[in-house]
């Protein structure tokens, strides 16, 4: 039988997500109520600037006051898509205290202060759901935290922002430079004024910390994560990956070390296998590969941003956290029982193309792969082309630990050969 009282709903933030937010939950109340099994309500919307002009969103709904509307006391559930440290780590926190569970979308103050956030949604009995922090509309934070509790996940690997992803295919497939795809991206809204966050990473780090912490039952901050933007990309870097039969995709990537004792995260540009199923992902669309000891390797796929696929992700957070609410209970919350160390980038193991401008001359090739054995690096393959007394060299190695490969490059650098080099890369995913 359903509930006639109604479970009512405070809405921070009302820009691109927050108006889809408050659309759907106007357009499809009926059915979320049968889904919930009372009617959900929302009841205030609280924003910076009320004279924007909002269509559909009621505007006796509308306040300047966040604090006061989350401090009702009669508010069920906050949702907060305003983004940001604060005020909305206030906010939040704020409403725990007044009885009200939380659904966020925001990645960059869960990747900071996740831990602190569950203890507080604990403390006061509340709910904390934040899917649509990560990929957008991809169901990924509830399989890892639910469907896949009771297995060993040992690595995440995934395009995890729709703007890089874009750009990088374009200057796959156009053989378009960064300068002329970021350009595309922005005229289509796909980038922002400002892409830094996008195109340098901090995003894509943001989300791997929350990927790592609930995938190895680990606290995973955002200053663990390594982190390396996307613009140093060049269309001769895509040359060489088609080379060797391989395209170049920003990736978040989140392992357990082999002996579980340890875990990483980071994010970077990567040389990846056009077999494998990441290298398929097109313009703005999101993927996440799951390694489990048990399930095997899961797919995520679909798109990563945008307001109807984010309000999408922070619907599914509200019926889930109503239906606790009228059970009188909580869903999952943190789970960072192993407190695995995180490792630093120097110890992460993967394989490297590196391609220098040395001298066209002989004894070149056995200098340089004197370096590499010093270091203890050892040599895949080797393709050096060159006229005129120059040269271009191509090294792609076997697994190196970072740390020794940094030092290999350090040490080349020095030779009187070797007049630059001119890209690394890490090759990712075979």
């Amino acid at each position: 039988m359903m509930r006639t009282r109604p479970l009512k709903v405070a809405l921070l933030g009302c820009g691109v997500v927050g108006s889809e937010v408050t659309r759907i939950m106007t357009t499809h109340a009926e059915d979320l109520a049968q889904r919930v099994g009372a009617p959900v309500e929302l009841v205030g919307i609280a924003v910076r600037r009320p004279d924007r002009v909002r269509e559909g969103v009621p505007a006796e709904l509308i306040t300047t006051d966040a604090t006061a509307l989350v401090k009702r006391g009669d508010i069920d559930v906050v949702i907060e898509v305003i983004g940001g440290i604060e005020p909305a780590r206030a906010l939040i926190t704020t409403a725990f205290e007044h009885g009200a569970s939380v659904v966020s979308a925001n990645k960059a103050l869960l990747a900071q202060d996740g831990a602190a956030l569950h203890a507080a949604a604990e403390q006061h009995g509340a709910d904390l759901y934040y899917e649509a922090a990560v990929a957008g509309a991809i169901p990924l934070v509830r399989p890892l935290r639910e469907s896949l509790a009771g297995d060993k996940v040992n690595r995440v690997l995934g395009i995890v922002n729709g703007t890089t992803n874009f750009i990088l295919d374009k200057m796959d497939t156009s053989g378009a430079g960064y300068s002329e795809a970021l350009d595309e991206a922005t005229a289509l809204g796909y980038a922002e004024a400002d892409p830094t966050a996008d195109v340098e990473g901090f995003d894509a780090a943001a989300k791997a910390a929350i990927l790592a912490g609930i995938a190895f039952h680990t606290r995973v901050r955002l200053d663990d994560v390594y982190r390396e933007g996307m613009t140093e990309v060049t269309a001769a870097d895509f040359a060489s990956a088609k080379q060797m039969g391989c395209t170049i995709k920003l990736l978040a990537i989140c392992e357990r070390a082999a002996d579980g004792r340890s875990v990483t995260a980071r994010v970077h540009p990567a040389m990846i296998p056009l077999s494998h199923p990441l290298a398929s992902v097109r313009e703005a669309y999101n993927a996440v590969f799951v390694e489990a000891e048990a399930a095997g390797q899961l797919m995520f796929y679909g798109p990563g941003a945008g307001g109807s696929p984010t309000a999408s992700a922070v619907l599914g957070d509200l019926v889930a956290v109503c239906r606790n609410k009228l059970a009188e209970a909580t869903g999952p919350g943190e789970s960072a029982y192993t407190r695995l160390p995180v490792s630093p980038m120097g110890e992460v193991v993967t394989r490297y193309h590196i391609s220098l401008d040395v001298a066209d001359k002989p004894g070149v090739l056995a200098q340089v792969a004197t370096v590499f054995a010093e270091h203890g690096v050892s040599i895949d393959t080797v393709r050096q082309t060159g006229k005129d007394g120059e040269a271009s060299l191509v090294v792609v190695t076997h697994r190196a630990a970072d740390a020794a490969l940094s030092a290999t490059v350090e040490k080349l650098r020095g030779l009187e050969t070797v007049r630059g080099v001119a890209s690394i890369m890490r090759v990712e995913g075979e």
